[in-house]
């Protein structure tokens, strides 16, 4: 599943190079970086890390606000942050569910010939059908 979400960058107030980052649809979810490309990382992880709590604790993806309609204060930005929540959880994600599946015999032997997962197949068709809603 990719998401994007708008975050907004705040400059250090120190004369430092960096920023701290939040995301308004995205509650309590705040991070920093001491530079550009520092913040823009973390900010990925931390909205990664926040939404895939929320998926693993069975609570909708929160809906992303069109970034024209973000408000700022003066010196903040707004930018978009992609998520590869796939990618996150395959790396991060701690809850696993099993499930039974059940197939035609001879899709089973097809299965079997070609050393396919039905595990990985059914999961990557299961997260295109969910980034569709």
């Amino acid at each position: 599943m990719k998401l994007v979400y708008p975050a907004i960058f705040t400059p250090f107030e120190d004369e430092a190079d960096g920023y701290t980052v939040e995301f308004p649809d995205l509650p309590g979810c705040v991070t920093e970086g001491y530079d550009m490309a520092e913040a823009v990382f973390m900010a990925e992880d931390a909205a990664s890390g926040w939404v895939l709590t929320e998926l693993e604790d069975g609570k909708p993806v929160p809906k992303a606000t069109a970034i024209h309609e973000v408000a700022t204060k003066e010196g903040q930005f707004v930018s978009l942050i992609a998520l590869d929540m796939d990618a996150y959880a395959a790396k991060y994600g701690s809850n696993a569910v099993k499930k039974t599946l059940t197939i035609p015999a001879w899709l089973n032997t097809f299965v079997e010939q070609n050393g396919i997962s039905c595990s990985k197949v059914l999961q990557e068709a299961l997260s295109k059908m969910a980034q569709a809603k």
